[in-house]
């Protein structure tokens, strides 16, 4: 019997890589696809004003073009010092999209003279399935900590470097992948999901 397929919305190979490594890791039986599969599509603008009404456009836009389910997911930081920025500007923060080395480095700099003790910052992810029937669930997952004064490891990607989890001496991005998918944002995100998608993907949902 042929797994049923669904697609993760995203073209960033980091969170593709991530994605579907915690989705595997759920049990979810599927074939995981990505957009690069789908050459053809044009990208979602990300105009919400959270993180899960970014992740239900591009989830829905990848449904209705692919005819498949779609799992997608937007996340971002929160720095309680900036009024909660970046949020959803956190890939955009410095101007240039995706640019990680330049969005901490203005994160850091706007925060340079914030003391240890209000440094506190979460990461937060929004993540959504959507069915080209047009059923959609919205689960979020959060991650607290506080962010160090300068870049720490080379594992992840985007804040990692500068994130210290509630309780440890490690960024993220001093984590192995498997430690950092046990606590992330995302990856609680996704576990919550998985039961959704498969129950979705056979008619309980």
């Amino acid at each position: 019997m042929t797994r049923p397929s669904v697609v993760l919305a995203t073209r960033n190979a980091h969170k593709l890589e991530e994605l579907q490594r915690i989705l595997v890791e759920t049990g979810l039986d599927v074939e995981l696809v990505g957009l690069d599969a789908f050459p053809d599509l044009e990208d979602v603008v990300e105009d919400g004003a959270t993180f899960a009404a970014n992740a239900l456009l591009k989830a829905r836009a990848a449904a209705a073009a692919t005819s498949l389910p779609a799992v997608a997911d937007d996340s971002g930081l929160c720095v309680d010092a900036l009024g909660g920025m970046p949020g959803v500007r956190s890939a955009r923060w410095s101007g240039r999209h995706g640019d990680d080395a330049a969005n901490i480095e203005l994160v850091l700099r706007q925060v340079e003279d914030v003391p240890d003790g209000r440094r506190g910052a979460r990461f937060v992810c929004a993540a959504v399935v959507a069915t080209p029937d047009g059923a959609e669930r919205v689960v979020e997952g959060q991650l607290d900590g506080s962010l160090t004064h300068a870049p720490r490891g080379s594992n992840g990607f985007g804040y990692d470097p500068v994130f210290l989890p509630r309780g440890e001496v490690r960024t993220t991005a001093e984590m192995s992948a498997a430690e950092k998918d046990a606590i992330s944002h995302r990856g609680r995100a996704l576990r919550a999901l998985a039961p959704v998608v498969g129950a979705l993907l056979h008619g309980s949902g």
